[in-house]
């Protein structure tokens, strides 16, 4: 193609591009830029033209006629399928008149959570543990599992990440700290760095996938530990003064060049900063926090994407959940978009409403100066990456590449390593349970495993008494709920396991040897596992056969606790929302493990 216009030309910079193009768009265009929604992928590939399961619209119809180029994608197929669907959506924006490329953003996807609220399980890409269990490495595992995952996503044309997350895991009964990097701020703070570059690499260019941080200013001091995606968690509090600590990490992701900042639904109570009472409303609504403090004061010159579903209620799959305009309910959606605008954010995170936008420029409620400022960031993020460029993949890199088995090694020796040993105690002759004897026939009884896994740790036997040892799997206590929509996916409320599991499990312990393995997406109350079990174990995020590896120290098991472990319900009650790690005699401190010594 000839050059026939400015931003066409890859010599100039991207901001001289971005700035060249913004004076040939329409209003129209430049509005559609400000959206960011669901997106889903069809069968073999192909584009939905229907409303999906979460989306709201037909493809052709976000991109063709509300102008929007920037999507958040589900549900994907195959690599090959992936790589063919985000084909098609490229050529589907061709046809607009200036071909704005899309950028496709996804919530984490390389674990074992599946939660359409804030992540997805692997489904054909390399498998890894959870964030908090990268965090439990605390090594140059982060950094390998970035640079992997950066290439899986660029093979299937996935050019933006909407992480890492941040916030310290401060209150124990947070339903979304599995995604954090733990409680301390320091070691969230190597984390990020390493993250940042291995998705980004040294700067954002044609060969990243650009990085959206969040929840700024640091969703962690949940009032009660509950989830700010619901109308009874949408209070952030700081009995403890610490609302500092918890911007450190946002501190050090903007001098490591962080793309885009995204700020939580939160809305904090009784917050001063420097002295001035800070507005009780959700923090994409607050001008004091994202232009004052993220923009002038931290000095942030990237995008700022809204958290998803501020302006509207989201009504999917039979069930609501109300729009997030924490402190702002009484607004009107119109209302509510003015006051994000004016608080400083450039796109709205799980909405397509273009026409509300387009009508308050028009009527004079919002400068389309504001729109030109918001448009102008958001364009030159895409010509940084190179999308106008070329935006397509090749689908036989993308089948041989994602998911590849160095690939997959790679991730199976991080879940394996990531595994942390909180008690290991001997036997009459002082011998400890793990490592487990690979040398010699034993007997093993399992719970939660697979008896495929199981067979690799001796000969399955249908009762404990029978048995050598016992492995049982856990999963994290929480207490079930289903009233709104996405709720049954996060695990919130009580940590204590329920009497008649720790009942079940004193019986298996009284006929044989016990492994007891706790999913530790949140810091369970292990009390009584420790005085139950000859060995505990806490996982965050590992298959079977990577426990497996690592209970026989095939792969030494070598994670410390990325945050502590309270003795007690009460405990938790008693310590300030916004202190890490700040529960009265902790049964485990962060960082904690037990060293096992190979036989």
């Amino acid at each position: 193609m000839s050059v026939t216009s400015h931003h066409q030309n890859p010599r100039l910079t991207s901001t001289e591009r971005a700035a060249d193009l913004l004076t040939r768009l329409s209003l129209e265009d430049k509005v559609g830029l400000m959206f960011h929604t669901v997106i889903e992928s069809g069968p073999n590939g192909t584009l939905v033209e229907t409303t999906g399961a979460l989306s709201k619209s037909p493809t052709s119809t976000v991109v063709l006629d509300k102008r929007m180029n920037h999507f958040n994608v589900h549900g994907l197929g195959t690599p090959r399928e992936a790589a063919r669907w985000a084909n098609a959506l490229q050529a589907l924006a061709a046809q607009t008149e200036h071909a704005i490329p899309v950028t496709i953003s996804t919530d984490p996807r390389h674990a074992f959570t599946e939660n359409a609220g804030a992540s997805f399980a692997a489904h054909g890409f390399s498998q890894w543990p959870e964030p908090l269990g990268l965090a439990a490495l605390d090594d140059a595992d982060i950094l390998e599992h970035a640079r992997i995952a950066r290439t899986e996503y660029l093979a299937v044309g996935i050019r933006m990440a909407l992480h890492p997350q941040v916030d310290l895991a401060s209150e124990p009964r947070w339903g979304r700290q599995f995604q954090t990097f733990g409680a301390d701020p320091e070691r969230t703070i190597r984390a990020l760095r390493a993250y940042l570059e291995g998705f980004q690499g040294a700067h954002v260019g044609e060969g990243s996938v650009a990085c959206v941080t969040k929840h700024f200013p640091g969703a962690g001091p949940q009032l009660g530990g509950e989830d700010a995606h619901f109308p009874y968690g949408r209070e952030q509090v700081y009995p403890g003064g610490q609302f500092a600590l918890h911007l450190a990490p946002f501190r050090a992701a903007i001098a490591a060049g962080t793309a885009g900042i995204m700020p939580y639904y939160g809305m904090p109570v009784d917050l001063q900063i420097d002295g001035e009472p800070i507005e009780p409303v959700g923090f994409s609504f607050n001008r004091q926090i994202v232009t004052r403090l993220l923009r002038e004061v931290l000095g942030f010159t990237g995008v700022v994407v809204t958290d998803w579903e501020l302006i509207h209620d989201n009504v999917a799959q039979g069930q609501v959940l109300p729009a997030k305009a924490w402190g702002v309910e009484h607004l009107s959606p119109a209302d509510r978009m003015l006051k994000a605008i004016a608080a400083g954010c450039d796109q709205f995170g799980g909405e397509e409403c273009t026409d509300l936008l387009l009508d308050l420029v028009r009527t004079g409620r919002v400068a389309e100066a504001r729109i030109d400022e918001s448009a102008m960031r958001l364009l030159e993020l895409k010509f940084r990456l190179g999308l106008f460029d070329d935006p397509y993949v090749d689908e036989d890199e993308a089948a041989e590449v994602v998911g590849c088995a160095a690939h997959n090694e790679a991730g199976f020796r991080a879940q394996a390593a990531s595994v942390t040993v909180l008690r290991n105690a001997q036997d009459d002759k002082g011998t400890p349970l793990l490592p487990v004897p690979r040398e010699q026939e034993l007997r093993v009884y399992v719970e939660g495993m697979s008896e495929k896994a199981a067979r690799r740790l001796g000969r399955v036997v249908p009762r404990p008494e029978d048995a050598d040892f016992a492995v049982v799997r856990l999963p994290a206590p929480y207490e079930p709920r289903d009233d709104l929509l996405f709720e049954s996916l996060f695990h919130q409320g009580s940590l204590e396991y329920r009497p008649g599991l720790l009942s079940r499990l004193r019986t298996v312990a009284g006929k044989t040897r016990l492994i007891v393995d706790a999913n530790l997406e949140r810091p369970a109350i292990l009390t009584p596992l420790v005085d139950i079990a000859d060995t505990v174990v806490g996982t965050y995020g590992v298959s079977d056969e990577a426990l497996v590896a690592a209970l026989t120290g095939q792969i030494a098991p070598r994670g410390r606790l990325p945050f502590e472990i309270p003795r007690s319900p009460g405990a938790i009650e008693n310590s300030p929302e916004d202190v890490p790690n700040s529960t009265p005699d902790p049964l485990f401190a962060a960082g904690f493990r037990v060293e096992v010594v190979p036989r």
